[in-house]
């Protein structure tokens, strides 16, 4: 088999992990239990020693749609033969008693819908990225996959043989409203396979699971011009939260490539304090308060337990809480069409990333305005973070992009500090908390001078990547967004103007698709040129519409640049992290940045819509 386009995948989950389902019925990425746990399927990253469970049709000209059951996180994948519909619909189980036995499962349900139909179905384990050998042993109910630390079940009334590599198969036909159900599950004890369920069984667990993401998303208080896309990004961004901890994932999937054949390979499975922060935004913007209920929580009872007052705060968490998450590669792996290394783990959590502090100020800022005030010892743990921005912010430090080849003066870090002490000084006098707030006034003016005169390039006549750089960096389009500075101020109006030029007239935007910074080898080190990214062409919308207030021709620029970027998501309205020079979906996938900013940039734009 060969490698599926990333943008033909979707992704089932239930707040725990997820699992990547291809167009050609194939899962392909399935880490079990949680989001970092090690792989189980992985054929997404290795095609031949990864492991997959496809289920399809065993005929050629096969035809496919996807799409999601409406408001829900359930996927059905429709085939479509000569003579013949048959349709696959997989999802997690959620919204389920606490002692359900059902939970933790990864269900799959073929129906036939027209025709009779032969089906084919794979199912090849690869336990801890490959890793781990395992046995199989097939069974009356099903097969049991055991290798040495995990013992997974797959149940089906269809009878499965023994294949290679420690696989099983099995074919099976479907007459014209009939259906089949498939359950994977890890089994503890040495007992039978337990049997699948019952149709009207199955049907109830479908059910419950349509009415919980029915209900969940019946919060969302968007009623805009692109509620569908809106409600989408709800869904991803809620899937890529870990419930028992409010902790959000940056992405789900570890060394997608930036670029394809190159090594821009990351692990984003973890907690980027940063994406969170910008997460909890875009779910207050549509009124999902519980989600930043939860990431608070995470915050203080997790995070703040690794959180040395005295030391930079770290950029990035796992989904507990921890900040040691040393990188590896895996050098048995060939990645993603031959994208190597493999790299699970990710080196950026050793980085002095400075602008963190201004994204998690931001967010808390928020929290104690649209949903609950925070507490005294909330307060005590921030104010000895600001007084350490005080102490630390003239530092040069990794940035945004978290550069791996030097540090420098990033003009987002100083801009993010700003934001830091400012959003710290509003909670101080919304709450009359004790500070030393002629300090913090003293040192956010001081940034503030330093950035306007340092951070702007008279030659350029724009704001630039770092003090004394030629270099665009579509990031400072966070100034108005973050109410650094008016998003009609002349600084800021031509600043935007040169971001729109296309690359070679030294800009970052062609047709819509943001760079974020010159694609040249000098800026980042890293060999090969890589995507657009798409959170900074949604942050481009949000800039033109706020200077659309006053420019109205802006205004109509960022409906086009937005209604562009719509046309740029998968069939299932997703997105990577970026995106690549024939359209396609590059880096890890779907990436909660993009849908962040989605939401942000659809919010705001038809609000101003509204307006005019």
């Amino acid at each position: 088999m060969s490698y599926q386009p990333i943008e033909n995948y979707g992704i089932i989950g239930n707040m725990r992990t997820v699992a990547l389902v291809g167009m050609n019925g194939s899962i392909d990425w399935y880490c079990f239990p949680h989001f970092d746990s090690p792989s189980i399927f992985g054929a997404l990253l290795d095609e031949e020693k990864g492991g997959r469970f496809q289920i399809c049709p065993a005929a050629e000209q096969i035809r496919y749609k996807q799409f999601y059951w409406p408001s829900t996180n359930i996927l059905v994948t429709r085939f479509l033969l000569t003579d013949g519909i048959v349709e696959i619909e997989d999802f997690m189980p959620v919204g389920l008693p606490p002692e359900s036995p059902w939970y933790h499962h990864l269900f799959r349900r073929v129906r036939c819908v027209k025709g009779t139909v032969r089906m084919s179905l794979l199912c090849r384990p690869s336990f801890d990225y490959g890793r781990e050998a395992h046995r199989v042993l097939v069974r009356p109910n099903g097969a049991f996959f055991i290798s040495r630390t995990l013992r997974i079940a797959l149940s089906t009334a269809q009878p499965l043989r023994h294949s290679a590599n420690g696989s099983v198969t099995a074919e099976f036909v479907l007459e014209e409203g009939a259906s089949e159900a498939f359950f994977l599950r890890v089994q503890l004890k040495d007992e039978e396979v337990p049997c699948a369920p019952l149709p009207e069984e199955a049907e109830e667990l479908f059910q419950a699971t349509v009415k919980f993401w029915q209900k969940w998303l019946s919060a969302c208080t968007y009623r805009g011009r692109w509620r569908e896309q809106v409600q989408r990004s709800a869904l991803v961004l809620k899937l890529l939260t870990f419930d028992p901890t409010g902790a959000i994932v940056a992405a789900p999937t570890a060394s997608l490539p930036e670029v394809v054949g190159g090594t821009r390979n990351w692990d984003y499975r973890y907690t980027w304090v940063r994406d969170a922060a910008f997460t909890i935004y875009g779910f207050l913007r549509i009124g999902f308060r519980e989600e930043a209920t939860q990431f608070m929580n995470w915050i203080e009872t997790y995070a703040s337990k690794h959180i040395d007052p005295e030391k930079p705060m770290p950029v990035l968490f796992t989904i507990r809480g921890e900040n040691e998450i040393p990188e590896q590669t895996l050098d048995h792996w060939e990645g993603y069409r031959k994208s190597g290394p493999v790299r699970i783990g990710n080196a950026a959590s050793s980085q002095l990333q400075l602008d963190v502090y201004g994204e998690l100020l931001d967010s808390v800022y928020l929290y104690n305005k649209y949903v609950s005030p925070i507490s005294y010892d909330i307060w005590v743990n921030l104010r000895r973070r600001i007084d350490w921005i005080c102490d630390h912010w003239k530092s040069p430090d990794a940035g945004i992009w978290e550069m791996r080849n030097r540090e420098e003066h990033f003009v987002y870090s100083k801009v993010m500090n700003w934001v830091a002490l400012d959003r710290g000084i509003r909670l101080a006098e919304k709450r009359a908390f004790p500070a030393d707030r002629a300090k913090w006034i003293g040192e956010r003016d001081r940034i503030y001078e330093e950035v306007m005169t340092r951070g702007w390039n008279k030659e350029r006549r724009a704001f630039t990547q770092f003090y004394g750089s030629d270099d665009l960096d579509a990031s400072l389009l966070i100034m108005p967004l973050v109410f650094f500075m008016a998003p009609n101020d002349p600084r800021m109006i031509n600043t935007i103007s040169a971001i729109l030029r296309n690359p070679r007239d030294s800009g970052l935007v062609s047709d819509s698709l943001v760079y974020r910074y010159p694609p040249e080898t000098r800026i980042d080190g890293l060999p090969g040129e890589e995507g657009t990214f798409n959170m900074c062409s949604f942050w481009l919308v949000e800039a033109l519409t706020r200077a659309g207030q006053v420019y109205p021709e802006k205004l109509d620029q960022a409906r086009l640049i937005f209604e562009r970027m719509l046309g740029y998501a998968n069939h299932l309205g997703l997105y990577a992290e970026q995106t690549g020079p024939q359209g396609e979906a590059v880096g890890n996938f779907p990436q909660a940045f993009t849908h962040l900013a989605l939401i942000s940039a659809a919010f705001n734009l038809d609000r101003t819509l509204d307006k005019r």
